[in-house]
């Protein structure tokens, strides 16, 4: 291991015979709980990124990926990938985070078919959560209590390693990327780490599904976002569901405040599963005692079947890039603030402007020609510095207002003109 691991093992040393043994003694679902009750104790002190509570998940997760059979990816050294958060990153302004080092865990399972085994569907879900409260808590006086993130996201991992369980009984044709990913809650910084430093090609990605507050499952209700970004996952989703018999929502263009964002900017068709919000949101009180593991181990089961039905096709999926949501009818000022550009700006850094990590199918950045990896510095008359450059730029003009965007691309500065749009609803 390329992270703490004196201090991440020693923590899991001392942990393991006092949480995850009386929880198998204690539970049916031995593994779901013995998984559940580690990564939500509070002695992992909340699993913030940079912290000891998260280096000792991360060597859990390790540990439990080797036990599942899963291998190390063949370009990493062990299970972690290593990444930095640069000072200057627009998602940790205001904090200590810069220059803290994050790690994204990363297994194999290999695909069966000698031909198929190169291409790859992600299994992705974060486990990283508030620390001890402050910044992202919605119980302001709850500073320096730990924040345990049950449902948010120990759920999402205990139900990854749970598909990857499933999956390694009867290992599909092609193979599947589980990563359990850190630095979510301070803006999908693990996620876009890996897209830029992936450890399989991204070109060889079928698919990523994600798994994010997925622990309260209530009534059957299921939703999984991301259903419109390849032609087969609604016929797919509505197929496979006879069985699990799920109240299914499927909705979503694949863009929204959790990890599958990344791959959905990389143009990976996507889906994010998720039960709901509820009151212990963001909160001290979000504890695994709360968790349905039988909910829990559906969606496993269900998620398996989907994943199966991919690596098994014989073709790919059909990846669509849509274009932004519709202006709200009546005219007038909508959503927001100010125009719309369609620009999906980099969370991860701050080079003197505003770096993009892609641009939404159909939106005047796309139809300019902005793509990933510009980085924008001026908007019209207003320079841009940050993100908050680029958020009064766009407040100072209306939709349909044409404007000259200046960016650096490849060290050289480009200029392009864009008719700024209408944000949708």
């Amino acid at each position: 291991m390329s992270f703490s691991c004196l201090r991440a093992l020693s923590l899991t040393t001392l942990l393991l015979p006092a949480m995850v043994q009386p929880a198998v003694a204690q539970k049916g679902s031995s593994k779901l709980t013995a998984d559940i009750s580690f990564l939500a104790d509070d002695r992992l002190q909340g699993r913030k990124i940079g912290s000891a509570g998260a280096d000792s998940a991360a060597a859990y997760i390790s540990k439990r990926f080797k036990e599942l059979g899963l291998k190390p990816a063949p370009s990493l050294k062990g299970w972690i990938q290593d990444f930095t958060i640069s000072p200057g990153a627009p998602a940790v302004q205001g904090t200590d985070l810069g220059g803290v080092t994050g790690h994204n865990v990363i297994g194999i399972l290999r695909g069966r078919d000698a031909e198929l085994a190169g291409q790859y569907i992600v299994i992705g879900a974060h486990y990283d959560h508030l620390g001890l409260g402050g910044m992202g808590s919605l119980e302001p006086d709850s500073l320096g209590v730990v924040h345990n993130g049950a449902d948010d996201n120990a759920s999402g991992v205990v139900t990854l390693l749970d598909i990857a369980r499933r999956m390694a009984l009867h290992p599909p044709a092609r193979s599947v990327l589980f990563i359990a990913f850190s630095g979510e809650e301070e803006g999908l910084l693990g996620s876009a780490a890996y897209v830029k430093n992936a450890a399989v090609p991204m070109d060889s990605v079928v698919a990523m599904l994600n798994f994010d507050m997925v622990g309260r499952l209530t009534d059957d209700k299921l939703v999984v976002y991301g259903v419109e970004t390849a032609r087969e996952w609604r016929p797919l989703l509505d197929s496979l569901n006879l069985k699990a018999g799920f109240r299914l929502t499927a909705q979503g263009d694949g863009y929204g405040p959790s990890d599958q964002t990344s791959f959905t900017v990389a143009k990976r068709p996507v889906l994010h599963f998720f039960t709901g919000t509820h009151l212990d949101y963001h909160r001290t009180t979000d504890d695994w005692q709360k968790i349905n593991l039988d909910g829990i181990s559906r969606i496993a089961a269900f998620a398996s079947d989907v994943t199966a039905s991919i690596a098994n096709r014989g073709a790919g999926l059909t990846f669509v890039d849509l274009p932004p949501p519709p202006a709200p009818s009546g005219g007038g000022r909508s959503g927001g603030y100010g125009a719309y550009l369609g620009s999906v700006p980099d969370m991860t850094e701050n080079p003197g402007g505003v770096r993009l990590s892609g641009v939404r199918g159909g939106s005047p950045a796309e139809k300019a020609g902005l793509k990933a990896g510009d980085i924008i510095t001026r908007i019209g008359d207003h320079a841009v510095a940050d993100l908050q450059g680029m958020t009064d730029a766009l407040r100072a003009y209306q939709p349909g207002d044409e404007v000259e965007v200046v960016v650096t691309r490849d060290g050289q500065e480009q200029k392009m003109k864009v008719v700024l749009g209408r944000r949708g609803g």
